[in-house]
């Protein structure tokens, strides 16, 4: 290829993200507020992977009471709930695309393919694209390369050690393994989407369509009255190479997809229950869960979910089952998945996230240093987000400690948790550090559970609310013995991360998005214990009263304000909420950055 003929556009960043699903955007997201230069370069024309609307999967992350991941990724899930009642995807597409083209210091590359990378012994040096839009090669020098692709590209460009398929059972006595090692792995899946109407539709099958019966279909009979349906199950490519032969398994998967649709639609048994409903969408773009995994300094494995992941290096968790596709997928004969049980949550550590052999390399999403066993669990949206942001921030200390990916982990572990949980990502079995500016001052609040605002512990867990209830317009507020300096102050909301108080229908789904949309659905909505207006003053040395914030319409959970100058005391008043009677907050803290 004469390359002379297009130009070339040389960028320099001090991370170049490649990969723009949810992980890769939480990593760009997380080094550029961190301080980070970044480059994020995808392949698609918007953001979000498997959640975006060409593929249309729901997010979904660790199951259970209380254990809905928070950091960024909550940060985009309200920003939906407020901005998107009906659940629309292409509205979903631009808070996406809107989180990294408006923040300050990503640099966004879309529809931009990495093809090609420059070595230096064991370092990344540049690694390049093409953009089909513009017909643009593009060349990023960075100093750390973080792979959030899914498929692993960076892996045979630059000899990072990776891994493909499944384990034996022996290698790390995982009872759930295979008797014998092999390339298969979980498929790949194009989905439907559609809406009941007042009026009764017909389908028409191309004739290129599978024509299936009930007898066809014993384990995958579709119920459009259940609001969960999404036809995950329309699957196949696990007993092929799940990386060559997409373009092909992508047609067969059309073929499999409108014939479901005319099973739904003209089998003598779904044809009158059936008659209200259309066809909205067909995906068209697969939806992978598994290829390429990357070998880190550490390969966690079924063993390590099963203890719950109880590592000291912890940045980061899971909690669904260890849900194990059958590779032969639609083709398959039986269920198409298993369910292995898994605590939730269970602990994530950081030595998954760094190459083994290559310096400067890290990763996170489904591509993560885990065996095909554990990544039947850690592959899910909501835990690739996170890990996301673990990479994203583990990268921006790099950088600006003169680290490498290891050496963050050698030297800088302590700094990654407590920035993580600052960051509102929660660990368990982690208690964030607390500056004393909070802990030595005189708290000062009528709620019973006042001390829970600076507990270290931003969410409920277990029996333990660590939460304090405020009457509207009543106040928390911290007094210092003599006036002291404060850089900024940090407060954290009542999200409802049950999402309990949003209207029915939506609360039994428990998704960000909807694949199919019965009659009547009721809007999303910010969710009810939100604070929605409040106002936080700091106290001068004469007695007068400062507005560090006065905020009407809030829709966040964690806020963090900056104030630069000398309080006797800093209070927190919040006035009204989304709906419930009473104001919930987790925490309320004041930082003397650099004074202390």
């Amino acid at each position: 290829m004469n390359n002379n003929v297009f130009k070339t556009i040389n960028h320099t960043s001090d991370l170049c993200i490649i990969g723009g699903g949810l992980a890769g955007l939480c990593a760009a997201v997380a080094a550029a507020r961190r301080g980070a230069r970044v480059v994020l370069m995808q392949d698609r024309p918007m953001l979000g992977g498997n959640a975006s609307s060409e593929i249309r999967m729901w997010v979904c992350g660790a199951q259970g009471r209380g254990n809905r991941e928070t950091g960024i990724l909550e940060e985009l899930m309200l920003e939906n709930l407020y901005r998107n009642p009906d659940c629309n995807y292409s509205v979903w597409d631009g808070v996406l695309w809107a989180a990294a083209a408006y923040q300050p210091g990503v640099e966004l590359l879309l529809n931009c393919s990495c093809l090609d990378c420059g070595m230096n012994g064991d370092r990344i040096e540049w690694v390049k694209g093409w953009q089909t839009t513009t017909q643009t090669f593009h060349t990023v020098r960075a100093k750390i390369f973080a792979d959030c692709s899914g498929d692993s590209v960076l892996a045979p460009l630059t000899g990072a050690e990776y891994r493909f398929g499944r384990e034996a059972r022996s290698e790390f006595g995982e009872d759930i393994a295979p008797a014998a090692a092999d390339r298969k792995t979980m498929g790949m899946s194009c989905m439907l989407q559609a809406r009941e109407d007042t009026r009764e539709s017909v389908f028409i099958p191309p004739e290129w369509a599978h024509h299936y019966t009930k007898k066809d279909l014993p384990y995958r009979v579709p119920d459009m009255r259940s609001i969960s349906e999404n036809f995950w199950y329309l699957e196949l490519g696990g007993e092929d190479d799940a990386i060559a032969d997409t373009e092909v398994l992508r047609d067969e998967l059309l073929r499999i997809a409108y014939g479901m649709w005319d099973f739904v639609k003209n089998d003598p048994e779904n044809r009158e229950k059936n008659r209200f409903w259309r066809l909205d969408w067909v995906g068209i773009l697969p939806g992978k869960r598994e290829s390429r995994r990357y070998v880190g300094d550490y390969i966690m494995t079924q063993n390590d979910v099963r203890s719950g992941g109880k590592s000291d290096d912890v940045i980061a968790y899971g909690g669904w089952p260890m849900d194990d596709h059958d590779p032969a997928g639609f083709r398959s004969k039986g269920a198409p998945t298993v369910f292995h049980p898994a605590p939730s949550p269970y602990g994530i550590p950081y030595r998954c996230l760094y190459s083994v052999n290559i310096e400067n390399l890290m990763f996170a999403g489904r591509n993560i240093s885990v065996t095909h066993t554990a990544m039947s669990s850690t592959r899910v949206m909501a835990t690739c987000a996170t890990l996301g942001q673990a990479v994203g921030t583990a990268a921006a200390i790099a950088v600006n400690y003169g680290e490498t990916p290891r050496g963050v982990y050698q030297n800088r572990l302590r700094a990654l948790q407590d920035a993580l949980s600052e960051d509102d990502c929660y660990l368990p079995g982690y208690r964030r550090s607390l500056p004393a500016l909070t802990t030595e001052a005189t708290l000062v609040c009528p709620s019973p559970d006042a001390e829970n605002l600076r507990n270290g512990i931003d969410r409920a867990v277990g029996e333990q609310k660590n939460r304090a209830v405020l009457k509207k317009g009543g106040s928390a507020e911290y007094i210092f013995d003599k006036a002291r300096f404060v850089s900024r102050v940090r407060v954290v909301f009542d999200s409802d991360l049950d999402r309990g108080t949003l209207p029915e229908g939506l609360r039994a789904l428990n998704r960000n998005m909807l694949h199919n949309r019965p009659l009547n659905l009721p809007d999303a909505c910010v969710p009810a214990t939100m604070t929605r207006a409040f106002r936080i003053e700091g106290v001068r040395e004469d007695g007068g009263v400062d507005v560090i914030a006065d905020e009407k319409n809030n829709y966040r959970r964690l806020r963090v304000f900056p104030v630069g100058k000398e309080y006797r005391a800093v209070r927190l008043i919040p006035t009204e909420t989304w709906g419930a009677e009473e104001c919930s907050v987790f925490a309320f803290e004041v930082y003397s950055d650099g004074q202390e």
